[in-house]
């Protein structure tokens, strides 16, 4: 591969990514010296850099693709049977359905037994206040 060949690579968004820039050679060499898998790394890097790049982004790009059909539930993908595909979208609703009842129906429980709790608590208090009154008196000064 001669210079101007790799020279006339358009650079990527990245900078000089993939081109045989005065900072990659001293970077290979380095790499080199500390490490030779290091330079080694970097010698792919400034042969191929912009090929690993693009096929990084296409790897993004499938990826993005292939979640949007999946999802957020992981049930939106379709098997190729309609009718086994209407049946689970109306077994999940169903489902949804049965999970909305239960919150539902767990908030109403959750309310019952504070009211539940705040009526005991209002039992005891006024218990306490008819003991503390005979002991004390019906004035609030302790009896002597």
């Amino acid at each position: 591969m001669n210079h101007t060949a790799t020279a006339t690579r358009p650079s990527t968004r990245h900078g000089n990514r993939g081109r045989w820039s005065g900072l990659n050679i001293v970077l290979m060499v380095l790499g080199f010296v500390v490490f030779w898998p290091l330079g080694l790394a970097m010698l792919a890097w400034i042969i191929w850099g912009d090929e690993i790049a693009a096929r990084a982004e296409r790897a993004k790009a499938q990826f993005s693709e292939h979640a949007e059909q999946w999802g957020a539930d992981g049930f939106r993908d379709r098997t190729g049977n309609a009718a086994f595909d209407d049946y689970r979208v109306q077994e999940l609703r169903r489902i949804e359905e049965e999970r909305r009842k239960l919150a539902a129906m767990r908030t109403e429980f959750e309310s019952f037994l504070a009211e539940l709790r705040r009526v005991k608590d209002q039992e005891e208090f006024e218990g306490f206040m008819r003991e503390f009154r005979n002991r004390t008196g019906s004035d609030g000064q302790p009896a002597a």
